[in-house]
């Protein structure tokens, strides 16, 4: 460590937002280059390289072989697929010299289907799996959390070719397996969940998801069940429709003074400011739960046109936007502002009602409702006019959509779609995700091989990602603590850290340094400690924030004339061991093996 290219920080970076970011700097792992974007110090590449070696292993493991494609692309082949105008704004997109257009790969699904229409043309090329590590560029709106959310990224991605749904199969659990074995050895937790396909495409998908509170994304799991799925993948349980029979007519009143649906529950109950106890539900109090929330977003197509859309929803839940967004893709979504109120006059703000929505109605913006809304459901909801509600709105006999969407948010509590029982919500980091696409981007592309017949026929293709480099970053948040990172041996940057805890002059540093060349010659890692003017306590907090998983102390004990011994310290659990020196390598071999 006397030459290593180093310098630990005693505070925080400003800009840290989760622990992994905050550490990772701190040890000096990695430094900020820009929004988004990190360099990699000589620790921090060590362990890249070793979460790398992983997934490379595990591929090649697989049968799988590795390809390496350009990340600056051509945008023919991206535009034949449409993605170059899906991807919005989310593309980095350049100009040649020669004015000619290219972009920074966010995913290489063309590249490889290209690759393999010019090689292979025969149905006895086939099944075939290729795979590459490479780094990726996505202009995130608002990079974030250090490694989780960036703009520049390491990600394996590979690609299977099959001549049908049957082969398709065998390669994803292929790819499954493949992930459930290199995840197990990175120690790192993960479910798995289903999933949308999203821009990719395709049908069948899955998420493996790292169950941190830190994670971006949302999912779901079952309390009885093994049913665990993406909040954008779950289907709402839909409930039986209600006969009309009995169900008292609809009546608009004035509900002064209510454009939220708090004020408006304890209005319709009697406690509000002046409230009607003439409207209080004869059985029971109101709730929001009884009432229609009206949400009018806009969407933003990639040809750059707008349209507003309205989603009606139960009023105790919110507008989900990444599971709207994976309704309305390849649309981005955006808020309604007082700007375009201002264009839909029959919009009244705060009491928005299913009378003014709809594609054939005044306004002529499209309504979409809730699944749990169905025929003979009675609401209290906006009568598009202020200070007005109206009661007993009943879905299918008042008033009908211009169509479904899976929107709402999902709460602790809400049905199985598996089994029937309560589901409860959680956060992870999505570290990867494998999807069949089917025959999209060789239909695109006009990839076909001869079958028996010499008949062309389309290969059917799966993709399946790793986030290489936000994998660390996810093992980092998984097992540091107080102190520092604290890395599984199979990633982490040494198998021993050996800090000499003596005084210049002392026999401490020349054993160290001598402990450390027999581990290095049993073929094992070591970081060893040896800067001459820093304090023993400086050495041992280092040791705590670098985080390899044995800290070994040259130290008091060394100076024991009956039986020198060392301290062997175990970095996650915090446990330590006095060994004697003579047997302390082969103790600290074994302990590696």
């Amino acid at each position: 460590m006397s030459n290593l290219f180093l310098r630990t920080l005693r505070d925080d970076p400003s800009d840290a937002e989760v622990p992994s970011h905050r550490l990772l700097v701190r040890a000096s792992y990695i430094r900020r280059a820009a929004p988004g974007g990190f360099s990699w110090l000589p620790l921090g590449w060590e362990v890249f390289r070793n979460v790398e070696r992983i997934v490379r292993e595990e591929m090649n493991a697989a049968g799988f072989q590795e390809v390496h494609f350009p990340a600056l692309l051509p945008k023919e082949p991206y535009e034949a697929t449409h993605r170059y105008h899906e991807y919005g704004d989310n593309l980095f997109r350049l100009t040649d010299r020669h004015g000619a257009e290219f972009l920074l790969a966010p995913t290489h699904e063309e590249m490889f289907t290209l690759t393999v229409k010019d090689l292979y043309s025969s149905y006895r090329d086939l099944p075939l799996v290729i795979y590459q590590i490479q780094t990726k560029f996505r202009d995130e709106a608002r990079p974030r959390a250090g490694l989780l959310r960036t703009r520049e990224f390491s990600m394996k991605d590979s690609y299977s070719f099959d001549l049908d749904q049957a082969g398709l199969d065998v390669a994803y659990q292929a790819h499954r397996n493949a992930y459930i074995k290199l995840f197990e050895r990175m120690q790192l937790p993960f479910v798995i969940v289903a999933a949308t396909s999203g821009a990719m495409g395709g049908s069948a998908s899955e998420e493996f998801l790292a169950p941190l509170p830190v994670g971006e994304d949302t999912f779901v799991r079952c309390t009885s069940c093994d049913f665990a799925a993406n909040v954008e993948a779950v289907h709402t349980p839909v409930p039986d429709a209600i006969p009309f029979d009995g169900l008292p007519a609809s009546m608009v009143h004035n509900t002064p003074k209510t454009p939220t649906i708090a004020k408006l529950v304890d209005y319709v109950n009697g406690v509000g400011e002046n409230g009607d106890a003439s409207l209080r539900h004869p059985d029971r109090d109101w709730t929001a739960a009884d009432t229609l929330k009206n949400v009018v977003v806009t969407l933003r197509h990639p040809d750059g046109t707008t349209e507003p859309l309205a989603v009606g929803l139960e009023g105790h839940r919110e507008v989900d936007m990444k599971r709207l967004e994976a309704q309305v893709a390849p649309a981005e979504v955006a808020p309604f502002d007082e700007d375009d109120f201002k264009k839909y006059p029959a919009l009244k703000k705060g009491y928005i009602g299913p009378g003014a929505l709809g594609a054939n109605k005044e306004s002529g913006i499209r309504y979409l409702l809730d699944p749990r809304i169905v025929d003979g459901t009675q609401w209290i909801t906006g009568a598009d006019q202020y200070n007005q509600h109206v009661l007993h709105l009943t879905a299918g006999r008042d008033f009908t959509g211009d169509g479904v969407v899976e929107a709402a948010e999902i709460l602790d509590g809400d049905v199985c779609p598996s089994c029937g029982s309560n589901v409860e919500i959680a956060r992870g980091i999505e570290i990867g995700h494998i999807f069949q696409l089917g025959t999209k981007y060789a239909t695109a592309l006009e990839l076909t091989v001869r079958d028996e017949n010499d008949k062309p026929v389309t290969p059917t293709m799966g993709s399946y990602g790793v986030g290489v480099s936000r994998c660390l970053a996810a093992v980092a948040e998984a097992t540091l603590d107080d102190n520092g990172l604290c890395w599984p041996r199979e990633i982490s940057p040494a198998d021993f850290h050996i800090v000499s805890a003596g005084k210049e002059g002392t026999p401490h540093g020349p054993y160290a340094e001598e402990l450390a060349s027999s581990l290095e010659a049993a073929g094992l890692r070591v970081l060893l400690d040896d800067r001459p003017k820093t304090s023993p306590g400086v050495k041992f907090k280092d040791a705590e924030l670098i985080g390899v998983p044995t800290i070994v102390v040259v130290g008091r004990g060394l100076n024991n004339e009956d039986d020198p011994t060392i301290e062997v310290k175990d970095r996650k659990t915090g446990e330590r061991e006095d060994i004697s020196t003579s047997v302390i390598v082969d103790h600290l071999i074994a302990l590696a093996r």
